[in-house]
């Protein structure tokens, strides 16, 4: 769907089924890259910035929010999911003290689990600094949100990786990574370390439940599947530059396409948020024979 759904315009508009949803846990934090990010980027000195349209042309509320997309983002309708009310975690950058303990979103655009991954495109905070982030929001909450049996039942989602490939491994020119590792070696761990934590070898981290999700899986039943969730366009952007709108991001006030819910990709390299909506929903909702999470779903994470 391009327009946002009614649940996101505002808490008035909301239904009123959804208005009585229990939140599921007391808090969310977001970590990641520009998949996730919700205006992180907007006043420092990146090209990895969607703070002008065309994105979020069709977020409601105004102005736009500094998603790289049409309107929300999958955390966006994870948090929603999750009976978020309103369903919008905010971006760290732009929050309120008030915000801190029921969540934050510390994701950048260009961000990389390496912490020189993205620098190509100026400044942005890789993981290790949005991690000094949510430790300097935790000095400023009280100690009745800090408290570890809270912050233990809280969603932690961390989204990023691709960036150490687009804007690290494959730029040979700009970056050595790719004379330190092999393609394989780069590759290997996330699902194992993963099963590995879930084992109790996380160290500090042991009782935590990790659960590692699938986007790849996601996409490629997505793509097998789209004529079925009303995807008529899987190989263009719906604005961008270059070869199938797919080289360059959104210009700033560049016409995009007119029917949003059609496409799969909204510029080079982000999901619309039809497909977002699509990419949460199998999160959220995955069985273990589709493997889109493992080992559970988002919702059964947050159950326990």
């Amino acid at each position: 769907m391009a327009p946002s759904s009614p649940a996101f315009v505002s808490p008035a508009m909301a239904s009123a089924a959804a208005q009585k949803q229990k939140q599921m846990v007391p808090c969310m934090y977001i970590f990641g890259d520009s998949l996730v990010d919700s205006g992180n980027n907007n006043n420092i000195m990146s090209l990895a910035r969607a703070n002008y349209r065309p994105y979020g042309v069709d977020f409601a509320g105004g102005a736009p929010p500094g998603r790289f997309t049409n309107g929300l983002t999958v955390v966006d309708f994870l948090a929603d999911m999750l009976g978020f009310r309103p369903p919008l975690i905010p971006a760290y950058a732009m929050a309120q003290p008030g915000d801190f303990a029921r969540g934050l979103n510390f994701a950048s655009g260009a961000a990389g689990i390496r912490a020189e991954t993205g620098n190509n495109l100026g400044r942005h905070y890789p993981l290790s600094e949005q991690v000094e982030h949510f430790q300097a929001a935790l000095r400023q909450m009280g100690p009745n949100a800090t408290t570890p049996e809270r912050l233990g039942r809280c969603i932690f989602y961390v989204g990023m990786g691709s960036n150490d490939y687009l804007n690290n491994y494959f730029m040979p020119n700009y970056y050595t990574t790719s004379q330190s590792y092999d393609p394989a070696a780069y590759a290997a761990g996330l699902l194992s370390m993963v099963k590995k934590f879930n084992r109790g070898g996380g160290g500090k981290m042991a009782g935590a439940k990790f659960v590692y999700l699938d986007t790849v899986r996601t996409g490629r039943w997505l793509a097998a599947n789209a004529g079925g969730n009303g995807f008529t366009v899987l190989d263009r952007g719906c604005c961008g530059v270059g070869r199938n709108n797919g080289q360059i991001t959104c210009l700033p006030m560049q016409q995009p396409c007119d029917d949003r819910s059609k496409y799969v990709f909204w510029d080079a390299f982000h999901p619309t948020e039809a497909a977002n909506r699509i990419y949460a929903a199998r999160q959220f909702n995955s069985s273990s024979a589709s493997g889109d999470a493992y080992p559970m779903s988002i919702s059964q994470l947050a159950a326990l």
